[in-house]
């Protein structure tokens, strides 16, 4: 049980800035065995942006209710998955190879390619929750940030890591793991649809694993698999997805 813990305060100091006991490190082995939490780590900051939002709106405008919830998730986070797509959108937008692709994502600066990919990802995001029925947010957001994760992490089970630095700081997460991590990582990734007590609502993850596959040929094509910023374009992209597809399904059922 207290290996158990570790790992999961593993995830939790990897994936989120919240406070962990001292005896928590990056021991490589943890942060392997981590990956199956990464869903649940969804949960926790799709629930507390659902908080924030649920207690919000009985006293602010639900628009701006909506930014406080996203912004919880940012903060929750320190925007680990946001920087990933912003470095995705500059390293494929201005590189012409592998090398050069590689080069751009290490970069700590964001060019235009990640600025606007970052404007309209904020904007999307934003229109798509205000476009909701008021009461649905709270739950969307938690199976949203949920069954993405879980889509992004299924890519250490289809694809290789493109990196060769040992140094990289991703390298254990992407090792390969056993099939009880991608089963429990499972687990925590579709349980959330499972209280909009609608089976239609499974049909979301259709298309995000369509679009799981669409960016994993894509990364592959050009960098030969995937990195951690990968990872964390592919866990926004899916989690915006998550709200079109809602948006559209809760119009025929």
């Amino acid at each position: 049980m207290k290996k158990e813990a570790r790992i999961f305060f593993t995830a939790l100091m990897f994936y989120t800035r919240i406070p962990c006991p001292k005896w928590v490190d990056h021991s490589d082995e943890y942060l392997n065995k981590a990956t199956r939490y990464f869903p649940l780590i969804g949960i926790l900051v799709g629930g507390s942006s659902a908080l924030v939002f649920y207690l919000s709106q009985f006293v602010l405008p639900v628009s701006v209710s909506i930014l406080l919830a996203m912004l919880t998730g940012i903060w929750m986070t320190g925007a680990f998955h946001e920087d990933g797509l912003a470095d995705v959108c500059d390293g494929f937008g201005g590189g012409w190879n592998k090398e050069k692709i590689l080069l751009i994502m290490k970069d700590s600066r964001i060019g235009a390619y990640g600025a606007i990919g970052l404007i309209m990802l904020f904007l999307l995001k934003y229109f798509l929750l205000a476009g909701m029925d008021v009461k649905s947010i709270p739950l969307v957001l938690i199976a949203a940030h949920a069954s993405s994760r879980f889509t992004a992490v299924t890519f250490i089970y289809t694809h290789s890591y493109a990196r060769d630095e040992a140094s990289s700081k991703i390298k254990p997460v992407a090792a390969k793991s056993s099939l009880f991590n991608f089963a429990l990582a499972g687990v925590f990734g579709i349980v959330p649809l499972i209280l909009f007590g609608n089976p239609y609502v499974f049909l979301i993850l259709v298309p995000l694993f369509l679009v799981k596959g669409l960016l994993g040929r894509y990364f592959k094509k050009w960098i030969g698999g995937y990195t951690g910023d990968c990872l964390g374009a592919t866990q926004q992209i899916c989690e915006v997805l998550f709200y079109i597809c809602f948006l559209v399904l809760w119009k025929f059922i």
